[in-house]
C-alpha cells in the first residue's frame, strides 16, 4: 500500500511584467539540476501558506506578503509521491537570493532546461495568467 502523498507548497513569484521565478535543484537532491518553482514540504501543524512563506524565507530570503491558491497537482516520482499546492504571489518584499546555493532565474517565456516533470504542464497555463 502506498503512503499518502507528501504535501508540498510551491510558489510562483510573478512580476508585473509576467516574469516568473524558477530555481534549479541543488546537487545531492533527487533531480539535481532540474528547474522548478521554489517551495518545499509542508510540516505537520503548518498550513500550506505558512509552509510557502517559511520556505521562501529560508531558500530565497523573500517575504511573501500575499499569495493566492492556484492549483494542485499530484505526481508520483520514483522517489516520492507528492501533492503539489501551487500559489501565485504578486506581492513580496526583498530580492531573491540564493541562500541554499541553488541557481535561479527570472523567466518571461520559460527557456531553462530540463524542467522538473510535474512543472512542465503548468508552464502553458502560466502563459495564460500573465
Amino acid at each position: 500500500m502506498s503512503a499518502s502523498p507528501v504535501n508540498v507548497a510551491v510558489g510562483i513569484l510573478m512580476k508585473s511584467n509576467g516574469d516568473v521565478l524558477l530555481g534549479q535543484r541543488p546537487e545531492g537532491k533527487p533531480y539535481a539540476g532540474y528547474w522548478e518553482f521554489p517551495g518545499g514540504k509542508v510540516e505537520q501543524d503548518e498550513s500550506i501558506l505558512e509552509a510557502l512563506k517559511r520556505e521562501f524565507m529560508e531558500e530565497l530570503g523573500v517575504e511573501i506578503i500575499s499569495a493566492e491558491p492556484w492549483c494542485g497537482v499530484e505526481y508520483i516520482y520514483p522517489h516520492a509521491h507528492v501533492r503539489l499546492h501551487f500559489y501565485i504571489s504578486r506581492e513580496w518584499i526583498g530580492e531573491p537570493q540564493s541562500l541554499e546555493g541553488q541557481a535561479f532565474a527570472w523567466q518571461g517565456t520559460v527557456a531553462v532546461e530540463p524542467l522538473l516533470p510535474a512543472t512542465i504542464p503548468l508552464i502553458e497555463f502560466i502563459d495564460q495568467l500573465r
